[in-house]
């Protein structure tokens, strides 16, 4: 669509929780260590801002718990006590193991962030804690982003094709502007609806027509 963009530019979800653990919370070592329970992605992106972890892709989490493993969560000679924050995401090989031992890090761990309801879901439960929520339309990620990019909020302009996500994350930011294209869920007929929620300023029937967009 020639938009110029650099790598750094693109934030996912992933990113946005290393961006908010790194720059937003800024914990003090030596409790500034992440135990994740995701994909390489997060690991990735961990490192990008070089956050400490564990977790994730280990392979000797990929297994049945075991008597040992029992004793050793409940005595926590089994954790880490670097651990701070627990990390969740979409994770292809979740267990018993590492939900248990993602619960007793929970117990005393300063916040959690949410990737993927499947896999946050169980801990929430567990703990009868809300968690963070590091994606759209969460301003946590809004906080991410400007503590990444220190960007004038009054001189910023969302753009996205979902109300309940992208446009609402803008409003609720304090964004300068909204800007809908109709390529993707929403359509005119949900924000011009009486029971409307979230009314974008501008929309584009598609990212391209950015150059004459209506409103």
């Amino acid at each position: 669509m020639g938009i110029p963009s650099e790598l750094e530019e693109i934030f996912a979800s992933a990113y946005s929780s290393a961006i908010y653990i790194s720059r937003i919370l800024n914990l003090p070592e030596p409790r500034n260590k992440v135990f994740v329970l995701g994909e390489s992605g997060i690991e990735q992106e961990l490192r990008t801002e070089n956050v400490p972890f564990i977790g994730g892709t280990d392979p000797s989490l990929r297994r049945e718990i075991t008597p040992a493993d029992f004793a050793g969560l409940a005595d926590g000679s089994m954790l880490d006590p670097d651990v701070g924050i627990v990390l969740a995401g979409l994770d292809f090989h979740v267990n018993y193991l590492k939900l248990a031992m993602a619960f007793q890090y929970l117990r005393r761990a300063n916040a959690f962030f949410p990737g993927a309801g499947s896999i946050s879901i169980p801990l929430t439960n567990m703990i009868g804690q809300k968690p963070t929520a590091l994606g759209k339309p969460s301003q946590a990620m809004m906080d991410a982003i400007e503590g990444k990019f220190r960007l004038d909020r009054a001189r910023t302009c969302m753009v996205g094709d979902r109300l309940d996500t992208d446009i609402q994350f803008g409003i609720q930011g304090g964004l300068g502007g909204t800007l809908a294209v109709l390529t993707g869920v929403s359509k005119k007929e949900h924000w011009e609806a009486e029971d409307a929620a979230f009314v974008p300023a501008y929309y584009v029937d598609k990212l391209a027509d950015l150059g004459g967009e209506r409103s």
